[in-house]
């Protein structure tokens, strides 16, 4: 399971989330916020929002695009969810739905209203990295023209409290094969800053 949130405050957070009336349908399913937050974490991870697999399972990140992020970062899976200092928030903590390419966009405005609430929370945070298109416009206020390539490969420009990512995805392999920049000068750097932070 993602990583139970023990915290009272964050708690709180969330139980708000699942009380919101836009989240009501997934309230009434039984399904709950999936994202994960404490005081002590150090590293953040925004991503899009969670999949069908993952609303089912409860587990964020929990498949093969999760182990390659897992790899990305140099950490296994017990640091990844029980060392308490990897925060899981997401842009959007429930499955969106499916559309004609794939999953749906995280909703508009859920980001807005829930992560500045939970980032309050996180006084020790020093490293927040921003997975695919939706997190990297968000949090590097960048407009939705602005190709996710070239913010990756400008990456040292928003460090060291931001490191923007393409996602993880199989589907991601051509995309690495035409820019070998990103496994030989992107991700060392990401286990260097990630290992540090863990320590």
């Amino acid at each position: 399971m993602t990583p139970e949130i023990t915290n009272p405050a964050i708690r709180a957070i969330a139980d708000a989330i699942a009380a919101d009336p836009a989240n009501a349908s997934y309230t009434a399913r039984g399904v709950k916020p999936l994202f994960y937050a404490d005081p002590r974490c150090r590293v953040m991870i925004v991503g899009q929002a969670p999949g069908r697999v993952a609303e089912e399972s409860g587990i964020a990140w929990n498949d093969r695009s999760g182990d390659r992020l897992r790899d990305w970062m140099g950490v296994d899976r017990e640091a990844f969810y029980d060392s308490g200092k990897i925060a899981i928030v997401p842009m959007d903590f429930y499955f969106p739905g499916t559309g004609r390419s794939g999953d749906l966009p995280p909703r508009k405005g859920f980001a807005e209203k829930w992560h500045p609430r939970i980032l309050e929370l996180m006084p020790r945070l020093d490293l927040t990295i921003l997975v695919g298109a939706y997190a990297a416009r968000r949090y590097l206020h960048l407009p939705s023209s602005a190709s996710l390539t070239q913010i990756v490969r400008g990456y040292r420009d928003y460090l060291p409290a931001y490191f923007p990512l393409v996602h993880p995805s199989p589907r991601n392999q051509i995309w690495m094969k035409k820019n070998p920049w990103f496994a030989a000068d992107v991700l060392p750097e990401l286990k260097d800053r990630v290992g540090v932070l863990l320590a």
